[in-house]
Parts: structure tokens; sequence; C-alpha cells
């Protein structure tokens, strides 16, 4: 990995971690709502799929080792292995498909980029009601109630949102010459 890679990387990584401290609990489950997936969208429709996914590494590690970057300001390996661990996980794997579909497009536009992170965020769900319901212990009916249905309307906006920003910057670094296209 080059300089410009480990910046790029380490830059979405922090990024992330001030998203996640945009948090507002919310009474009726242990998710709150934050502005992850804002960052995970944005890190893999402007990184691709290797740099995207290490990013989401860095970050999850960085919470692991302690650094309170998960949302509102936890840490440690009980986070992610928690209630809310599912949708930290899912990171990691959302951040690696969606940059692979940005990656797999030689000019990916915003159709792609929005079509990459609607697959992000059904990842990025299903991880993480999957582990909301085995943790709390709720049904998959409840579960879905929990970990989806009051954070759907507001991520459909960020994904759309980090389509449009996600499709500019990526342009923008491959145009300049910061970002290489690993696109086949």
């Amino acid at each position: 990995m080059n300089t410009r890679s480990m910046i790029l990387v380490a830059m979405f990584a922090a990024i992330t971690a001030v998203m996640a401290q945009i948090s507002i609990p919310i009474p009726f489950s242990p998710v709150p709502i934050t502005m992850q997936v804002f960052a995970v969208c944005l890190a893999a429709g402007i990184l691709g799929a290797r740099l995207a996914a290490t990013s989401m590494v860095v970050y999850t590690l960085l919470g692991i080792a302690g650094v309170p970057v998960f949302a509102q300001g936890k840490a440690g390996l009980p986070v992610v292995l928690g209630p809310t661990g599912g949708y930290i996980w899912g990171f990691i794997i959302a951040a690696f498909v969606m940059g692979a579909i940005v990656d797999r497009v030689k000019h990916p536009g915003y159709k792609t980029m929005l079509l990459a992170m609607m697959v992000g965020l059904v990842i990025i769900y299903t991880t993480g009601t999957i582990q909301l319901a085995k943790i709390v212990g709720l049904g998959p009916v409840e579960a879905i109630a929990a970990g989806v249905g009051w954070f759907l309307p507001l991520d459909v906006v960020k994904i759309f949102l980090a389509a449009g920003i996600g499709y500019s910057v990526r342009n923008a670094l491959i145009r300049s010459g910061y970002l290489v296209q690993e696109s086949k």
C-alpha cells in the first residue's frame, strides 16, 4: 500500500469515527441513529473495494483497541460483540461489496454508485439485524422493526447524497491522479 492509499484509508476511518459521534439514541432500540452508513458509502464510492474495506477494518480495530470511535463514544470488543456489533461488521463487508461494484465499471456514474450503495445498505441491515436479534433475543419481525424500520427513510436519503458526493469526489481524485481507479 502506498502513502496515498494509507492517507485515504486513515482519512475514511477518521470520517467514520466522526460520523459515529453524530448519534441520536432512540428509546425503543439499542441502535442509535448515526451518520456511519453515510461514511461507509462515501468510502466505498470514492475508494473502491480494497481501500474502503481496509478503512472500515482500521475503524473497527481502533474501536476494539479502546479508542472511542463507535457511536456515542463507545469502544472495546464488547461493542462489536454486542447488539450493535453486526452493523460494524457489516460496514466492512458492505464497503468491500459496494466498492467492488463501483470498481467493475470503467467510469462509474451516479446510478452505479446508487445501486452499489443500495446493495451495501442491505448488507449492513442484514448483518446488523441478525446480531441484534441474537444478542437481544428478538424475533425476526421485532428485530427488523428495531434495527431497520425507523432507520430506513433517513438511510435512503444518506445513500442518495453519498452517491452524488462519491461520484463527484472519486472522479476529481482520478482526474487529479491522486486516486488510481482499480476497475477491470
